[in-house]
C-alpha cells in the first residue's frame, strides 16, 4: 500500500497523446477528518452523507455472488443501484475530497514532461474540477429541494437522498480543488514508470493488460490497472 510523507502522492496518468488523469489510492475511510462539526441544516446533511458513504462501501466491498444471491423488493432493487452509482463517485471524487486536508502534496508525473507542463496540467485539472462542482452543486441542490415534494408520496424518498449525498459530495469536492490549487504545497517528481504507462496505450488490449499491470505493480498502485483501462475507454 501507499504512504503519504508529506500530504499524499497524486498522479498524472496519461490516457491519450495531451490526455491526463489525476490518480492517488486512498485507503477507505471516514471523511470527516478534523473539520468542526457543522450545524442546522447542514449538520444533517453532511450526517447523512457520512452515513450513505459508509453503506456504499459496505455494499462495494460485497461478494457479487451474495448480492446476487439475495432476494429484493423493488425499494431494495433501487436502493442497491443507488448505492452502486454511490461507489462510483466516491472513486471519481475520493481524490479531492482528500486534499482539502492536506497542507504539501507530492506530483508524480512521466518524465518525458517537464516540470513546467506538470505544474500546468496539474493547476488545469483543479481548476475544471472546481467549474465543474461547482455547476452541479447548483443544480442538484435545487433538484434536492425540488424532491421534497416527493415526501407526500409513501415510502423512503430515495431520490432526495440520492440527491443529498450529490450535494454533500460536490461540495467538498469543489472545496478540494481550491484548496488544491491555490493552499497546497505541490512537490513535483518524474517517474520513468508513466511515460512507459504512455507507451501502452497504443498496444493491442491483451498485451496492454499485461503490461500495465506490471507497472502498476512496480508503482505499488493496487487499483491502477482498472482504473487505466476505464480511463482509456472513456476518452476513446
Amino acid at each position: 500500500m501507499l504512504s503519504y510523507p508529506p500530504g499524499m502522492d497524486v498522479f498524472l496518468i496519461p490516457t491519450g497523446a495531451n490526455r491526463y488523469e489525476l490518480y492517488c489510492e486512498i485507503p477507505d475511510a471516514d471523511e470527516r477528518g478534523d473539520e468542526p462539526a457543522p450545524t442546522g441544516f447542514l449538520r444533517g446533511l453532511v450526517q447523512q452523507f457520512r452515513d450513505m458513504l459508509a453503506e456504499a462501501e459496505r455494499e462495494r466491498h460485497r461478494p457479487p455472488s451474495e448480492r446476487a444471491s439475495e432476494p429484493s423488493s423493488w425499494y431494495q432493487r433501487v436502493r442497491r443501484q443507488a448505492m452502486c452509482r454511490i461507489a462510483e463517485t466516491i472513486a471519481e471524487q475520493r481524490l479531492l475530497w482528500h486534499v482539502r486536508r492536506q497542507e504539501t502534496a507530492s506530483a508524480v508525473y512521466p518524465d518525458d514532461l517537464s516540470v513546467e507542463a506538470a505544474r500546468e496540467i496539474l493547476r488545469a485539472s483543479m481548476q475544471a474540477d472546481f467549474e465543474k462542482h461547482r455547476k452541479w452543486l447548483i443544480i442538484d441542490t435545487l433538484l434536492m429541494i425540488a424532491s421534497g415534494l416527493l415526501i407526500l408520496i409513501p415510502g423512503p424518498n430515495i431520490i432526495g437522498y440520492y440527491l443529498a449525498f450529490r450535494v454533500v459530495g460536490h461540495f467538498l469536492s469543489m472545496r478540494g480543488a481550491l484548496h488544491a490549487r491555490d493552499v497546497v504545497r505541490w512537490h513535483y517528481r518524474p517517474s520513468s514508470l508513466l511515460a512507459e504507462l504512455r507507451q501502452t496505450i497504443a498496444m493491442e488490449p491483451q498485451e496492454r493488460e499485461a503490461r500495465v499491470t506490471d507497472i502498476a505493480a512496480r508503482l505499488r498502485l493496487e487499483r491502477l490497472a482498472p482504473f487505466f483501462t476505464r480511463m482509456l475507454v472513456r476518452s476513446a
